[in-house]
């Protein structure tokens, strides 16, 4: 499975999107797709010893089938792994692979979006993993921007790595979003300097830190057009927002720190998974 997009199957209608998905991903760099059922295979294993039988659902199969019917030139493979899927998902990246996973609901802020295997698979790989989800917005904005969710002040160079060459392989501009919030005041200052101009000030000196921030990978990427934006609202309702008109977001989890003994997604990610209106990847960093 090295250098393959890998996405888990189980013939629900998420799984379905994020099959799709992977094999438009897989087409569009030229690597093969590993299309994986994990679960127990004794429900699936032939009646007689004799029965040359696939052990796989019927579900799983059509949605090969599909795939194959559609994308006949694409190299694929299905196969059964027994075992926990999220393990199972998260160690298919260990060799330079992309997981992705399927995830459920119907959208906006009433409901949640994403089931326990894809949390825990974002939440344990040793890579980055793509979350899709079934409905309209499923596959995101076709033609829309790579959106990444950044903070300046504790920049991180496999967040960027990932979203520059996302946009880079797409054509699409990258989209550079961080969240800072101002005090209101007031500010003192030695001349007579209106209040509404020092948060002017501020807002833009936080700016050109963000683009001082993203100026090295400009460098490396000078295809790629590069907007960047710091806004007041709160990380995670931002992207929710953001994501609307993005192809994909990108979003970070730390993999050091306070929470690094147990898989943990931290707040914004948690947020944009459950809540965006297209895929996520989400991008592990020290």
């Amino acid at each position: 499975m090295s250098h393959a997009v890998v996405v888990g199957v189980d013939g629900s209608e998420a799984s379905w999107a994020a099959a799709e998905w992977a094999a438009r991903e897989a087409e569009r760099s030229g690597r093969p797709l590993c299309m994986l059922h994990v679960g127990a295979q004794e429900e699936f294993a032939p009646t007689e010893p004799d029965e040359a039988v696939e052990p796989l659902p019927q579900a799983v199969l059509a949605v090969r089938d599909h795939i194959a019917g559609v994308l006949p030139g694409l190299e694929l493979t299905c196969r059964h792994v027994p075992g926990n899927p999220a393990y199972a998902l998260a160690a298919a990246g260990w060799r330079d692979s992309l997981p992705v996973v399927g995830s459920r609901g119907t959208g906006g802020f009433a409901g949640l979006l994403v089931g326990s295997t894809a949390l825990r698979t974002a939440a344990r790989a040793h890579c980055p993993v793509v979350l899709v989800r079934a409905g309209s917005e499923g596959q995101g904005a076709a033609g829309g921007d790579v959106l990444v969710g950044l903070d300046s002040a504790r920049p991180c160079g496999e967040l960027l790595s990932f979203a520059f060459a996302e946009a880079a392989a797409r054509g699409a501009t990258l989209r550079a979003l961080e969240s800072r919030t101002y005090q209101s005041g007031p500010y003192v200052t030695e001349g007579p300097v209106d209040q509404r101009e020092i948060r002017d000030a501020l807002a833009e000196a936080e700016l050109t830190r963000l683009r001082d921030t993203l100026a090295p990978w400009r460098e490396k990427h000078p295809e790629v057009r590069v907007e960047a934006e710091v806004t007041a609202w709160p990380a995670g309702r931002a992207l929710v927002e953001a994501s609307r008109g993005a192809a994909l977001t990108v979003v970070g989890r730390r993999t050091s720190g306070l929470h690094a003994a147990a898989p943990w997604l931290g707040g914004v990610a948690h947020a944009v998974l459950h809540h965006a209106h297209g895929p996520v990847a989400v991008v592990p960093h020290d």
